[in-house]
């Protein structure tokens, strides 16, 4: 799932200081899965500004609601009635809701109250944990299902780079050195044959295609 954790307050209340109508908008995927962005994290948000400009002497009508996703233009027609009561967005989903959200009503101010961290998923409830950077070229295969380009500090697609201890990284003695992972899983499926396998370096260019990646599924198209 992909990561979000709130923006700043300061940050939050300098986007909305020309607004007096705004919608917090929560987003009911990944954001509330990871507690950052879902009805009650809506709830509090909105708390918190009109109390917040109250004490400043600007007072802010604000209309609080939860969507399924931002992300699908079938869930983001589910606010269009109430765009007139607003004259400002302020939207608790990744950055692709922002955008999608920006994008379908173009005529109305959409700010992010999230910054969007990384894709991964929880080690407990709280706890989340970067698995994956959405390189576009998976070596899973290879590396028994532990991402390097995520989870090693160099992204190494041909390591270690000696620089570990005791299967700690050098560049923090918390932080599992994700070769010695890779090596010790391999070891443990009798699949150290895949470790002889150099790995190309992935060529960027073309995994992000010139600009914005895409993937079209001709079997859905009407």
């Amino acid at each position: 799932m992909v990561i979000g954790e709130r923006k700043p307050f300061d940050e939050i209340m300098k986007m909305i200081e020309g607004h007096n109508k705004i919608m917090v908008l929560g987003c009911g995927g990944c954001v509330t899965v990871c507690l950052t962005g879902g009805h009650d994290e809506v709830r509090v948000l909105s708390s918190q500004l009109r109390m917040a400009r109250d004490k400043d002497g600007k007072p802010v009508e604000i209309i609080e609601k939860t969507i399924e996703r931002q992300c699908d233009p079938e869930y983001i027609e589910g606010v269009q009635a109430l765009l007139p009561e607003v004259d400002a967005i302020l939207s608790m989903a990744c950055g692709a809701g922002v955008n999608f959200m920006a994008e379908t009503y173009s005529g109305m101010a959409v700010y992010p109250a999230l910054n969007t961290t990384f894709v991964g998923g929880s080690k407990k409830e709280g706890y989340y944990v970067e698995r994956c950077q959405t390189c576009g070229d998976c070596k899973l295969y290879f590396t028994a299902g532990i991402c390097p380009i995520a989870r090693c500090s160099k992204s190494l697609l041909n390591g270690p780079c000696g620089g570990s201890t005791k299967g700690k990284c050098e560049i923090d003695s918390e932080v599992d050195c994700a070769w010695q992972l890779i090596i010790d899983r391999l070891k443990s499926l009798n699949q150290m044959d895949r470790y002889e396998d150099f790995m190309a370096v992935n060529d960027w260019r073309s995994n992000r295609d010139g600009g914005p990646r895409k993937m079209i599924r001709e079997d859905f198209q009407r």
